[in-house]
C-alpha cells in the first residue's frame, strides 16, 4: 500500500466517524428533549414549586424525601386496608405504593399493587402549622385484569 492509499483510507475513516458523530449528536438532541418532556411533571425540574417551599424555610431535599417517605411508610400498616389506597387485596397479599411522582407543591400521583393487580392514585399534600406532613386522597383506581 502506498501513501496516497494510507492517507485516502485515513480521509475515507474520518468522513465515517464525522457522520456518526453526528448521528450521535442528533440522537442524544432527541434523548434530551424525550428526557426534558418526561421530567415536566417533576417537583425537581418545577422551580416554581421549590421556590415555594423556599420561600417558607424549608430545605426541599430534606422536605422531598420526608413526603416520599411519608406515602412509602403507609406500607407499613396492618390488617387489610391501606392507610391510603382504597382497596383490598385481591391475592392475599399487602397492596403496596410502589412508584411515586411528586409532580409540584401540592399534588403527588402513584401507583399500587399487591403482585397481580395494579391501580394508581391522585393525591394530594400539605404541611399543616405543626410542620406534620398531610396527605389527602384525590382520584384513585384499578387497572380490570385483562388475560390474554
Amino acid at each position: 500500500m502506498n501513501s496516497k492509499n494510507i492517507i485516502d483510507k485515513y480521509e475515507e475513516d474520518i468522513t465515517k466517524f464525522k457522520s456518526k458523530l453526528i448521528e450521535s449528536d442528533s440522537a442524544i438532541a432527541i434523548l434530551e428533549e424525550q428526557n426534558f418532556d418526561l421530567n415536566y411533571f417533576n417537583i425537581d425540574r418545577n422551580d416554581n414549586a421549590l421556590d415555594y417551599f423556599v420561600a417558607q424555610g424549608y430545605d426541599t431535599d430534606e422536605l422531598i424525601t420526608a413526603i416520599t417517605e411519608g406515602l412509602y411508610n403507609m406500607n407499613n400498616y396492618e390488617g387489610d386496608d391501606h392507610p391510603i389506597v382504597p382497596f383490598v387485596s385481591m391475592t392475599g397479599s399487602k397492596l403496596l405504593i410502589n412508584k411515586i411522582r411528586i409532580m409540584n407543591h401540592k399534588w403527588i400521583a402513584a401507583n399500587f399493587t399487591d403482585g397481580e393487580y395494579w391501580g394508581e392514585i391522585f393525591v394530594t399534600y400539605s404541611i399543616d402549622e405543626n410542620n406534620d406532613l398531610k396527605y389527602k386522597l384525590v382520584e384513585y383506581f384499578m387497572y380490570p385484569k385483562i388475560t390474554i
